[in-house]
């Protein structure tokens, strides 16, 4: 028996594949990302005395109570936004579930998202199985900048949403307070919604912060906000997040999480209400993982490439353009199986497949596993 495919085009994900292909080549892997190192042996334990303790059935739809308070907490804290647990936050099962739920809650046959790329795997998909158009605008290489200019003369009646990925996913480019002043400007008299993925929100480098949706009226009341568990407590396998939207976009979001997952892992849920009052955990992750970045550009500083900065997330960008002239995707296989390290192809981003000749390697890793990629990296002649 066969389905006719609603994705036809869609096949085996480029992580899965250079996992795959990294892992019968026994080589070290900086394409998927993930840490290799542990969780912090505290919320382990707090997971641990939750489950102990009987906390093991079914979560309320919307997430725990006491996790939502703290959520809401720390967002006043951090960003100066109110959201009311009771009614404006929803704990979902990793960030690509809200973001699903986010988009079906928004899109219909025939509306218009306007997505930039190079844009994370699941939004496309996502906005097709709903019958969306995606609309594309290229991230401006190489420091992968919004240019305002297309992004409005890209917006047309049918126009329903925008998805914006900030610290983004692969470039570790970050939205400044020009940009969110760009976009106020543009959203300002229209009925577009906002999609924003934040997973990354607490890594961000060199003195920046970051500039949440959350911190703009005008922005707050039509956004939907997506943040991490996973990424925060290097706990990716959990695949505990959540999203925080106004009191009409969060009841629409819960219609659609009700029917996806219904719930979320409980006593998880009650172990991140605990830990979340260790506030130094996720304000010193910035820190942490520049200490992260700066040592990786280290071990590579001898080598061919060419770094392209990254201000946030845990994935640097390198250009091989003096090295090779090959395809990335061609180039990063080959660095796999030849040179021992996994990478992305960036191309895979893009509807177009546009190829920069740079590849994404995720630096979330133990110092000894950088070190020993930063020697195979520097082994590679031009």
């Amino acid at each position: 028996m066969r389905l006719k495919s609603k994705l036809p085009d869609v096949g085996l994900t480029i992580f899965s594949v250079m996992t795959q292909i990294s892992n019968q080549n026994n080589a070290i892997n900086l394409s998927q990302g993930f840490p290799d190192f542990d969780v912090p042996a505290e919320l382990i334990d707090l997971v641990e005395k939750h489950m102990r303790s009987g906390c093991n059935q079914y979560a309320p739809m919307q997430g725990v109570a006491a996790l939502r308070e703290r959520i809401a907490g720390k967002v006043r804290e951090i960003y100066g936004a109110a959201y009311d647990p009771l009614t404006e936050i929803t704990v979902t099962s990793g960030a690509t579930e809200a973001l699903y739920a986010a988009i079906t809650a928004t899109i219909r046959a025939g509306d218009e998202v306007i997505v930039f790329e190079p844009a994370y795997d699941s939004y496309v998909p996502a906005i097709r199985l709903n019958g969306g158009i995606p609309i594309y605008i290229r991230l401006r290489y190489p420091d992968y900048q919004i240019n305002w200019d297309e992004v409005k003369d890209s917006i047309t009646p049918k126009t329903r949403a925008m998805i914006f990925n900030s610290p983004h996913n692969p470039t570790g480019s970050v939205l400044s307070g020009k940009d969110m002043a760009a976009l106020t400007e543009i959203v300002r008299k229209g009925e577009i919604v906002i999609i924003s993925d934040e997973v990354y929100e607490h890594i961000v480098f060199d003195g920046l912060y970051h500039e949440s949706m959350c911190r703009y009226p005008e922005l707050y009341k039509r956004s939907f906000v997506i943040s991490s568990f996973g990424k925060t407590y290097h706990a990716t396998g959990w695949k505990v997040a959540y999203c925080l939207a106004p009191e009409p976009l969060s009841r629409e979001i819960q219609k659609i999480h009700q029917f996806l997952t219904f719930a979320t892992n409980t006593p998880i849920q009650y172990a991140l209400a605990d830990y979340l009052e260790k506030r130094e955990a996720y304000r010193n992750l910035g820190a942490f993982y520049q200490e992260k970045r700066d040592r990786f550009l280290g071990c590579i500083r001898n080598s061919a490439f060419k770094a392209i900065p990254s201000r946030g997330t845990y994935f640097q960008m390198l250009d091989y353009s003096d090295i090779s002239r090959e395809p990335d995707i061609e180039f990063a296989k080959r660095l796999t199986i030849e040179y021992g390290v996994a990478s992305i192809p960036p191309s895979v981003f893009y509807h177009n497949k546009e190829d920069n000749r740079v590849l994404r390697f995720c630096f979330a890793k133990k110092d000894e596993t950088l070190e020993k990629a930063g020697e195979k990296l520097c082994r590679i002649s031009r």
